[in-house]
C-alpha cells in the first residue's frame, strides 16, 4: 500500500508552514504503508496539478493532504470541500479568484473520503487535540481538497482521498498574542496517527462528531 502524504509550502507572509515542515518528518514506513511525501505549492490550481503528477507516478492507494489552519488549537480532519475559489488574500503566485468554480463540471461539494471520525478518535486517544471540521474555507485548502476528490471522482476511483488542517507550530506565534499553536513533534505524531488510521481502517466509525454552529 502507498499513501501521498502533501503539505503546503509558506504562504501569507510566513516564513515556514507547519504543513509542509511535519510531512517531511513522518516516517517513512507506517503500518506497512509506503508513505509518500509532497510539497506543494500554495497556488490556485497548480497545487493540484503537482499532485496528480505524483498520483500517475506513485499510484497510491491513499492521498492525504495537510494545511495551515493559524487560530484553530487542534487537529482537524475536513468533513466537506467546495465547489468555489473565494481567495481572501493572494496565493503565492498572486492569484486572487472571487466566487470563482474550482472546476466548472463538478459537484457543488465533495465529502471526504477518509475515517475522519476514526482519525479524531485516534488522536484523542493519543493525547493529541482533535475534533471534526465542517469547513475548509475557500483558500487553497479547500482548493486542493476539492480538487484531489475531483480528480479520484472523475479519473482515479480506487483513492481514498482527504484533507486535514493543523495548528500554528510554536516558533510562529513567538510575536503573535494569544494565538493558539502545536508543538511541531506532536503535530508530526498527530499525521502518523492519521497515515496508520487510514491504512487500517476502511470503514470509519459511527459515533458523535457533530456540532451545533
Amino acid at each position: 500500500m502507498k499513501v501521498l502524504l502533501t503539505g503546503f509550502d509558506p504562504f501569507g507572509g510566513e516564513k515556514v508552514n507547519p504543513a509542509s515542515e511535519a510531512v517531511m518528518m513522518v516516517k517513512d514506513v507506517i503500518e506497512g504503508a509506503e508513505v509518500i511525501k509532497l510539497v506543494i505549492p500554495t497556488v490556485r490550481h497548480k497545487s493540484i496539478e503537482v499532485i496528480e503528477n505524483a498520483i500517475i507516478k506513485h499510484n497510491p492507494d491513499i492521498v492525504i493532504s495537510i494545511g495551515q489552519a493559524g487560530g484553530r488549537f487542534d487537529i482537524t480532519p475536513e468533513r466537506v470541500a467546495i465547489n468555489v475559489d473565494d481567495y481572501r488574500i493572494k496565493d503565492n503566485e498572486g492569484n486572487q479568484p472571487i466566487d470563482e468554480a474550482v472546476y466548472e463540471d463538478g459537484g457543488s461539494a465533495y465529502f471526504s473520503l477518509l475515517p475522519i471520525k476514526s482519525i479524531v478518535q485516534n488522536l484523542q486517544e493519543n493525547n493529541i487535540p482533535s475534533s471534526i471540521s465542517n469547513t475548509a474555507g475557500t483558500f487553497v485548502c479547500n482548493h486542493v481538497m476539492y480538487g484531489v476528490l475531483y480528480l479520484i471522482d472523475k479519473k482515479y476511483p480506487n483513492i481514498k482521498g482527504g484533507f486535514v488542517h493543523i495548528p500554528f507550530m510554536t516558533s510562529q506565534v513567538i510575536d503573535k498574542k494569544n494565538v493558539p499553536f502545536m508543538a511541531l513533534d506532536e503535530i508530526v505524531k498527530g499525521l502518523e496517527v492519521i497515515v496508520s488510521t487510514c491504512v487500517l481502517n476502511t470503514q470509519d466509525i459511527k459515533t458523535v462528531g457533530g456540532s451545533i454552529c
